[in-house]
């Protein structure tokens, strides 16, 4: 079982930014574990976002309803961290919900206890700037691929970019995450378009 140090070792790790060993203590101390079965909510439609998560384990998809219809905005395996970005810096009631897809072990990064530690070193600053410019990264290649690829093309570029998710998560989540109908991503994987 991992301990709230490995863990934050984990998480610097993800971004590339070893750090000092009395910074990564403090950013261990602030760490808290959940473990998840599966369908459990981390954040729930209108709650305000109090922590980031790291994924130790498992399998996290964050999503919304629209117009009726459950849609995938995110997957989050093994080393992976995932955020509601505005209710989490804004610190207002989020649209956003993320569930657990399979048991999953999460840990919580709470808000104001790391925003504390930003405040005070430097290196968890740096880690803060690390994880926003991976995740907006992140948001401009998924809003790319919805603006400038094919069916075919987003569906290989998951593959390449959420390998994990591509071979764990079902295949409705997929599709909807990718904009398209199981349907078309049945077809897509059958190699028919």
């Amino acid at each position: 079982m991992e301990t709230n140090l490995s863990i934050a070792q984990r998480i610097t790790k993800a971004y590339s930014l070893p750090l000092q060993p009395e910074t990564l203590a403090q950013l261990a101390g602030i760490l808290y574990v959940r473990d998840m079965s599966r369908g459990e909510q981390f954040l729930q439609e209108g709650q305000t976002s109090k922590s980031m998560g790291f994924v130790e384990k498992g399998l996290i998809r964050q999503f919304y309803y629209k117009n009726g219809k459950d849609l995938t905005e995110h997957f989050s395996s093994e080393d992976k961290l995932f955020i509601c970005i505005e209710s989490f810096l804004k610190q207002e009631p989020t649209r956003l919900m993320a569930e657990a897809i399979e048991p999953s072990r999460v840990w919580g990064i709470p808000h104001d206890a790391f925003f504390h530690l930003a405040g005070r070193l430097p290196e968890i600053a740096l880690l803060y700037q690390k994880m926003l410019e991976h995740s907006l990264i992140e948001s401009q290649i998924k809003a790319d691929m919805f603006r400038f690829e094919s069916a075919h093309d987003r569906y290989e570029k998951f593959l390449k970019l959420f390998p994990e998710p591509a071979k764990r998560s079902p295949l409705q989540h997929i599709a909807s995450f990718l904009q398209m109908t199981p349907e078309t991503l049945s077809r897509v994987r059958a190699g028919l378009l």
